[in-house]
């Protein structure tokens, strides 16, 4: 089994795929005007509306409202990222932080309140983890 993608439920796509677009760096893929997916070398993030949520279950999934889900992407060196980000992404959890597991972590909102984590492994054992 590979895991392929994770999907975040959203009442405005567009914004939503603007803000991962810039976070990213990378263009999305659209699907039509109620998905789209942002993918990477390991993984893809899918952005679904509200009108989606039926087809799988109605009332299965509500947009903003996630409470335990850290969205994670491994980045070459997260402190100029943050730079980057800096007047760009309106709520910053932290600033570059190196983490006692070995990584230099951002924590910062999407717009929807999703909390997203960019991190570059620090310390050898890191490294040699995500080495690519």
């Amino acid at each position: 089994m590979d895991f392929v993608s994770l999907r975040i439920i959203t009442g405005d796509v567009a914004r939503l795929v603007d803000f991962y677009e810039r976070a990213t760096k990378t263009s999305a893929a659209w699907a039509n005007e109620d998905f789209a997916e942002i993918r990477t070398g390991s993984a893809t993030l899918a952005i679904g509306s509200t009108r989606t949520v039926p087809l799988f279950a109605p009332g299965s999934a509500r947009p903003a409202d996630n409470h335990s889900v850290i969205l994670e992407f491994l980045v070459d060196d997260v402190d100029s990222v943050y730079e980057n980000l800096s007047g760009f992404v309106e709520d910053f959890v932290n600033e570059p932080t190196t983490m006692p597991w070995g990584n230099r972590a951002l924590l910062f909102r999407d717009p929807d309140g999703n909390l997203v984590n960019f991190f570059t492994p620090v310390t050898p054992a890191a490294v040699e983890k995500f080495a690519r």
